[in-house]
């Protein structure tokens, strides 16, 4: 997977939504692949993915695979897939439905990529 890739499927992430604020592409070990600004995101999607993991697990529920979370004035959105998460933050109220397709379509681009 390169780099221009990794760039590329952020650009058109931000692209795509008009209610984006930041993004990022991010390894399973930790590893910012690409992303909108130099937010600490390979720790907060860490944190994100713990606390989620460690919910499901408690309620028996499976795994965790994507995480929508709305607070008063942004939303953060993750899909995680193959080890690698797409993870965005934008204003409050955006489309879930569409952040997820915008966030599985930079997966995807970036899982073409790689090939």
């Amino acid at each position: 997977m390169t780099e221009a890739v990794a760039e590329s499927a952020v650009g058109k992430l931000a692209e795509l939504s008009a209610d984006l604020l930041s993004a990022a592409l991010v390894a399973a070990d930790g590893t910012v692949l690409a992303s909108t600004d130099e937010a600490p995101w390979s720790e907060r999607t860490a944190q994100l993915w713990e606390a989620a993991d460690s919910t499901s697990a408690s309620t028996g529920s499976g795994s965790v695979n994507q995480l929508h979370i709305a607070a008063d004035a942004a939303e953060v959105f993750a899909v995680r897939e193959e080890g690698v998460t797409a993870i965005a933050v934008t204003d409050r109220f955006a489309l879930e439905s569409l952040m997820f397709c915008d966030l599985r379509a930079a997966l995807r681009e970036l899982s073409a990529g790689a090939s």
